[in-house]
């Protein structure tokens, strides 16, 4: 038997010296030539204070890298059709590999848009059905309600034989739609009261459709169109001539000497209004549209979507639509239980899926639950469904705060989700604030250590436990525990909630202390959202700031957005005699050159576009001529380049003093964005600094109650003291606070806690608590004072 020779084992392969993602001289944003190294395989948190350069380190800089490299591999036509990503300002970015980005960007809006369809599940059910389904009634198209049923016939021709035939061919597709509402379970009614007066005529006004006034083109439209008699009131028209009012198919036809086309009013309040997002819509137009019209649930389709025939496809007594309407943790034992091995491959895949949103926590969603009704966190949670399985090694992730919505419980389950992933042999970047998160890190990197231009720099590289020893803003404050109040202020009122049964609310009967800060809370889709948002529906005195995303292009800024702009122009506008459009770069003011961009972008086709500063105005946006007015010494571009705390004071007193400006100023500098300029778009803005931007915009509105969605939202440790005297302020002002958050900080600072439970889905639905967070501590008796007695040391 051969012996082997004890040989020294062979050096270090070179192909495994490759263990650094290294960064050098990183200037995206507000980062300030930013150096550093990230451990390979290893879970890496970056921290730091909101609006410090966390994002623009690892999103704009290493993953758009990562994705524009990736993208050069493509051949240039491939490249035409992607997006295009322009090279980061970097120096040098060495090591880097495929990056996965998990991001909180909100799924589409689309009403046909589905959790099921987002995740692929709807497609595997729907081949399932095709496969099973009895009676059988079609293709996996036959149960799909993207897909209408379409047929037709005619004659084709076609060369044969050196001859030319024309044969008769017919084609037909059946699909799931339901025609009447096309695949979108609601339908829109619109209340013809709040249209027209019936008892008028056209010539006495009787349309009373915003834009729509007598005179006006839109108006004469009805009133010259000689269908019907304009001098006779409308509720003495006949059937035909109301045809013609309301549903006429457009039609081309001379009025007044011009030729226009003519539709039924219907048909063009639907599609000049109602087709447009109303987020987007003038103030006087959403008005309209929300008092106009109604969405009642299809009456053909019972909301499910589907044609009859889909419904009536079934499996072991349960029909597509069914599937979709169940709780997917049911649904999952529901295909389990499906004994069919001719399908064997597919229901293994379809229940792996499934057991995947069970397990990352989301087993309490439906499969036909709106894409767009899904916060933040829970479309970041499914769409990392789809890498949870991946066999994919050595790929870098990175997630942008995870723990988002989730209560103290769900993150010990997301903390092993991360570590999984990174135990597979992959680098996972995370941007956090939780310290419980930023516990399971292998390596931290702190920026900071301001937040904006005092931040762009890395104040700590190294372990949890050199972080906690570092001295900078985040080591000092990763132990901080907020103590339970010792007094709690005695409520003024009651706010009542009888019989709620919204979503997987089981008849609620609750009573919310009014005069107080009261903090509702409980699991990921425990009901907390639905009890509130459905019961205390925002209108006549309660303002509610959701997490919805602010819309905003690259123009908008925080002075357009919170209508800052509007005083500041009238004040310049007043002191020289001129008018306010002029200071304006969306108007009058605009250099001509770049329309007011101050950039100007060169296409490339499928290479990146280059943004050159604009050479006539500097990047200043405005005509030469706007800038020589000046008010306190300062030109329209220089007070948008001045930061809300240089601002306030500037407008605070003096020439400039303009008291509308410093109000508005004023609140910016309350909700912790005094280091914010004026005129920096929108779209930098980091989640965090977006919501406090909806805050102080929403604080001036006239409400005695506030309903806040997860404000803490990216806040770092030490912003959420400051969220908590801004919260503390509104309630000795004499309004009453209402807070859906998961932070230990805002429940403990309570004075009054609704906990629901004692699941998600379900299995919550239900007030487990009522009382002071001292209260809910002593007890223990739910995961959320299990969590909160642990968090201050109880």
């Amino acid at each position: 038997m051969a012996t082997r020779k004890n040989t020294q084992p062979p050096g270090r392969h070179a192909a495994d010296s490759h263990d650094l993602i290294r960064v050098h001289g990183a200037r995206v944003n507000n980062l300030k030539d930013v150096s550093i190294e990230i451990p390979k395989r290893r879970l890496t948190v970056f921290t730091g204070v909101s609006g410090s350069g966390k994002s623009s380190l690892v999103f704009d800089t290493i993953a758009a890298e990562s994705q524009r490299l990736i993208n050069e591999t493509y051949s240039a036509f491939v490249q035409g059709f992607m997006p295009t990503l322009a090279r980061p300002e970097v120096d040098v970015l060495d090591g880097l590999t495929t990056a996965i980005i998990v991001d909180q960007q909100r799924m589409g809006g689309d009403p046909r848009s589905t959790v099921g369809t987002a995740t692929d599940a709807n497609a595997m059910l729907r081949i399932l059905f095709s496969r099973l389904g009895k009676p059988y009634i079609g293709s996996p198209k036959a149960f799909s309600f993207n897909v209408a049923s379409i047929s037709g016939a005619g004659a084709v021709t076609v060369e044969r034989g050196g001859q030319t035939v024309k044969e008769r061919r017919s084609f037909s597709i059946t699909g799931g739609m339901c025609p009447r509402c096309e695949g979108r379970g609601s339908v829109t009614d619109l209340d013809l009261t709040q249209i027209y007066d019936d008892s008028k005529s056209l010539n006495d006004g009787a349309l009373t459709v915003p834009g729509y006034k007598p005179g006006g083109w839109s108006y004469r439209l009805y009133s010259e169109s000689g269908l019907y008699d304009a001098d006779k009131p409308i509720r003495k028209y006949t059937k035909r001539e109301l045809h013609d009012f309301l549903h006429r198919e457009p039609v081309r036809m001379k009025i007044a000497g011009i030729n226009m086309t003519y539709e039924g009013l219907i048909p063009r309040i639907q599609k000049s209004m109602l087709a447009k997002d109303r987020e987007s819509m003038q103030p006087h137009i959403r008005e309209f549209v929300d008092r106009a019209v109604t969405f009642t649930t299809c009456p053909d389709c019972d909301g499910t979507r589907l044609t009859e025939a889909a419904r009536s496809s079934k499996i072991k007594k349960v029909s597509i639509a069914d599937a979709c309407a169940m709780q997917i943790s049911d649904l999952a034992a529901w295909v389990d239980s499906l004994d069919e091995p001719s399908v064997a491959p597919l229901l293994t895949t379809l229940h792996h899926t499934l057991e995947s949103f069970v397990e990352i926590g989301l087993g309490y969603l439906s499969l036909d639950r709106p894409a767009g009704t899904l916060s933040g966190g829970e479309a970041q949670r499914v769409k990392m469904i789809r890498h949870l399985g991946s066999s994919l090694t050595d790929t870098t992730y990175v997630f942008d705060e995870p723990t988002t919505g989730l209560h103290p419980h769900d993150i010990q389950r997301m903390n092993g989700l991360l570590q999984r992933l990174r135990d597979k042999g992959n680098t996972v970047l995370v941007v956090e604030h939780k310290p419980e998160t930023i516990a399971i890190a292998d390596h931290v990197v702190d920026l900071g250590p301001g937040a904006g231009t005092a931040g762009g720099t890395v104040c700590f590289e190294g372990t949890v436990d050199g972080l906690r020893k570092g001295g900078t803003i985040t080591g000092r404050h990763f132990d901080d525990r907020a103590a339970l109040k010792k007094t709690v202020r005695e409520p003024t009122g009651r706010l009542e909630i009888r019989g709620a049964t919204t979503h997987n609310l089981r008849d609620v009967d609750v009573d919310i202390p009014l005069g107080v800060l009261t903090v509702v809370t409980g699991v990921a889709g425990s009901g907390k959202s639905s009890l509130i948002h459905g019961s205390i529906p925002a209108g006549e005195g309660v303002v509610s700031i959701d997490q919805g995303a602010i819309r905003g292009s690259r123009r908008s800024n925080p002075a357009t957005y919170t209508g800052l702009l509007d005083p500041i122009r009238k004040a310049f506008a007043k002191a020289h005699g001129v008018k306010p459009a002029l200071f304006s770069a969306n108007s009058e003011g605009a250099c001509p050159t770049c329309n007011g961009a101050g950039v100007v972008y060169t296409d490339l086709a499928m290479m990146a576009g280059v943004a050159t500063t604009c050479e006539d105005c500097e990047g200043k946006r405005f005509q030469a001529s706007v800038l020589d007015y000046h008010l306190g010494g300062r030109d329209i571009s220089e007070v948008l380049a001045m930061p809300v705390t240089e601002a306030l004071e500037f407008f605070g007193s003096g020439e400039a003093a303009t008291p509308a400006a410093h109000r508005i100023l004023d609140r910016l500098s309350d909700v912790g964005l005094g280091y914010v300029s004026l005129g920096q778009p929108l779209t930098t803005l980091s989640g965090g600094e977006r919501q406090r931007l909806k805050l102080a915009t929403h604080m001036s509105d006239k409400g005695g109650v506030y309903v806040l969605d997860e404000p803490t939202t990216g806040l770092h440790l030490a912003d959420v003291e400051q969220l908590l005297g801004l919260l503390d302020r509104l309630v000795d002002s004499g309004k009453s606070v209402i807070v859906i958050e998961h932070h230990q900080a805002v429940m403990a600072h309570a004075d009054w806690i609704v906990d629901l439970g004692p699941g998600a889905g379900h299995d919550g639905g239900r007030i487990v608590f009522e009382g002071t967070p001292a209260d809910l501590v002593a007890d223990r008796s739910t995961l959320t004072g299990e969590h909160l007695a642990a968090y201050v040391g109880a």
